[in-house]
């Protein structure tokens, strides 16, 4: 019995089955990279040195492991094997490393900006419904993105909390509406361990603008996901692999009128984005 061997065979008491499966089929890949690399004890050191550097820079609101994943495409992988064969359904994308919980419910077509914003009101509004194009009421709706600088609430230290952040909760007929401004471009962190990997490898660190949506419900799957602005010069070469062509949006330019002022209370002119969510039931998992 080689090394290998022996090692997997130390894990077959664990007695659930799929963790069983996980954590050995691990060990088997790596210690086929191992044989098949040869790695110095020199080089296996900087490695564990590069995976302590990454975790202690993890906190609550800073997850470096989670860019780590996203930067070398593992993310955008497993989101492809387990969504690929829904076609209907609203694509998902990657996570990111920048979520923050329990951020404010806030009513229907109000607005997620807590701090000054220089830039023109952004609506954002649409409709949540399953796959044959019922509504869905009562969808928990987070949204998050960047401030005009590029940053999100929790990597600036200049911006409340809940700056750019909120929940909102899908009426009767499963619409939603929220008020914000445009997402910006932006570099992802690089003043950590995955920074140094990019400039390494001399990769862009840059995402196209974008606007965060995790969406739950009772009775569906979860989806995470972004919306992307059309034109944005990232869009071909994210960081983190995370565009999908049904997630690029345009918007337009509106004029205030009766209706943006009685229902959102635009009294200025806004950019407006119209967006669906299409969600899968439950009892469409495989697993």
């Amino acid at each position: 019995m080689n090394l290998t061997e022996q090692v997997i065979r130390s894990f077959q008491n664990i007695e659930n089955e799929r963790h069983r499966f996980l954590i050995t089929t691990f060990i088997k890949k790596l210690h086929e990279y191992v044989r098949e690399t040869e790695p110095s004890e020199q080089e296996w050191e900087q490695a564990i040195r590069f995976l302590t550097e990454t975790g202690k820079l993890c906190h609550e609101q800073r997850q470096e492991y989670i860019l780590l994943s996203d930067v070398l495409g593992v993310s955008m992988l497993i989101d492809q094997i387990l969504h690929e064969k829904n076609e209907v359904q609203t694509p998902s994308t990657v996570f990111g490393p920048f979520f923050i919980d329990n951020m404010p419910i806030r009513p229907f077509g109000s607005s997620i900006i807590s701090d000054d914003a220089a830039a023109p009101p952004l609506l954002v509004r649409g409709k949540i419904t399953d796959i044959e194009g019922n509504p869905v009421a009562g969808a928990r709706i987070d949204v998050w993105q960047t401030a005009e600088n590029g940053m999100y609430s929790g990597q600036d230290p200049h911006q409340s909390t809940d700056n750019l952040r909120g929940v909102f909760l899908s009426q009767e007929d499963g619409s939603y509406a929220f008020q914000t401004i445009l997402p910006v471009s932006y570099p992802i962190p690089d003043d950590g361990t995955v920074g140094k990997l990019m400039a390494y490898a001399k990769r862009s660190v840059w995402r196209p603008a974008h606007i965060h949506f995790k969406i739950e419900a009772d009775g569906f799957q979860g989806l995470v996901t972004h919306l992307f602005l059309e034109g944005d010069e990232y869009l071909q070469n994210d960081a983190v692999f995370g565009v999908k062509d049904r997630l690029i949006v345009r918007y337009s330019e509106e004029k205030a009128d009766d209706t943006s002022r009685e229902r959102y209370g635009l009294n200025t002119d806004y950019r407006l984005i119209e967006y669906d969510f299409i969600l899968t039931g439950d009892e469409s998992r495989e697993r």
